[in-house]
């Protein structure tokens, strides 16, 4: 039985070694292994976690140095495909803290994004706890079909949908497809994740996204936040968790109407995979039957944690050295 199972995309992450210096005084870069989705799955493996993840990297040099690194991190890789016809994907990445961290996709003909419904047939979804789709994985076809046809099989007694609604504009045609894609996903998510600016983008049809100097990661987003959050939450018994940055993050459930769970304060170097380490970090909360709030000052944790980090997938901690961070820094 798999605990987590994550469902998206993986790529080569190349940040900037000059930290600081705006993206056209770049020198030199360093390789780690990114994605949101893979970055989750490392997340859940270092914490513990029986992990897999479903994904897919082009038969070259990129696609076997994300396969290396995968292996070493004892994630089953039995479902991360090779697809001939596409290629492995990159992103290069800017740091220049605390809030500037431009992202350059090469995203043309992505393997990840070729995985299709044949492929999915032979994931036993039975065997899966959690199941954690990304936004990203429902931005283009086959990968979102398969998607679909992963999610008719669920059995909800079996297995629980987490979406991490991970928007990215320059992935997607328009956000009105965004908007109607995701809506399809979250009827059948136990529990969604995301920023207030993923938040706004998934849920108010009249929202307003501008991206400046490229923080695709970090749009400039206009909406009607409750209106938002409200439509999200409509569709039955399900969970909410609003990603607030250092200020921590908002809860809304039948149980919670906008509790806060308050974040850490540390010194900022990379934003960059915040987000996914909270995921992995509110995940082994939920597998380990841990309450909602405790699960997500974890989360928060974790995420603090990457924040003093220079990359994603690469600097997730394990459930000692998170353990004693928290433990630093205030504990539960």
């Amino acid at each position: 039985m798999y605990d987590v199972v994550t469902f998206g995309r993986s790529s080569i992450d190349l940040y900037s070694n000059d930290v600081g210096r705006p993206f056209h005084q770049i020198r030199s870069f360093n390789a780690y292994v990114g994605g949101s989705s893979t970055n989750i799955a490392v997340g859940c493996a270092r914490l513990g976690l029986r992990t897999g993840l479903i994904s897919a990297v082009g038969r070259d040099k990129v696609g076997e140095f994300i396969m290396h690194f995968l292996r070493g991190e004892g994630i089953d890789t039995s479902f991360v495909f090779e697809k001939t016809e596409g290629r492995s994907s990159a992103v290069l990445l800017g740091v220049e803290p605390p809030d500037k961290f431009p992202l350059v996709y090469y995203r043309e003909n992505a393997a990840d994004i070729l995985i299709n419904n044949r492929d999915v047939q032979s994931i036993p979804i039975d065997r899966i706890r959690n199941l954690v789709i990304s936004g990203t994985a429902l931005s283009r076809d086959p990968s979102r079909s398969a998607v679909f046809d992963l999610l008719v099989r669920v059995n909800p007694s079996v297995t629980s949908v987490v979406l991490d609604l991970d928007y990215r504009h320059d992935q997607w045609d328009s956000i009105d497809l965004y908007q109607e894609v995701i809506d399809s996903v979250i009827e059948k998510s136990a529990l969604i994740l995301g920023t207030e600016e993923e938040v706004l983008t998934a849920a108010d049809p009249e929202v307003k996204v501008t991206i400046h100097e490229q923080q695709i990661s970090a749009p400039l987003v206009e909406g009607k936040k409750e209106k938002a959050i409200n439509n999200i939450l409509s569709g039955g018994d399900k969970t909410l968790i609003v990603k607030t940055g250092r200020n921590g993050a908002r809860l809304y459930s039948k149980h919670h109407s906008g509790t806060v769970v308050p974040g850490f304060p540390v010194e900022v170097l990379n934003v960059l995979g915040a987000g996914d380490a909270f995921a992995a970090g509110l995940l082994y909360g939920k597998v380990n039957n841990w309450d909602l709030v405790k699960s997500t000052r974890f989360a928060n944790g974790c995420g603090a944690y990457i924040v003093t980090q220079h990359g994603c997938a690469n600097f997730n901690p394990t459930l000692s050295e998170i353990q004693a961070f928290i433990e630093q820094n205030g504990g539960f």
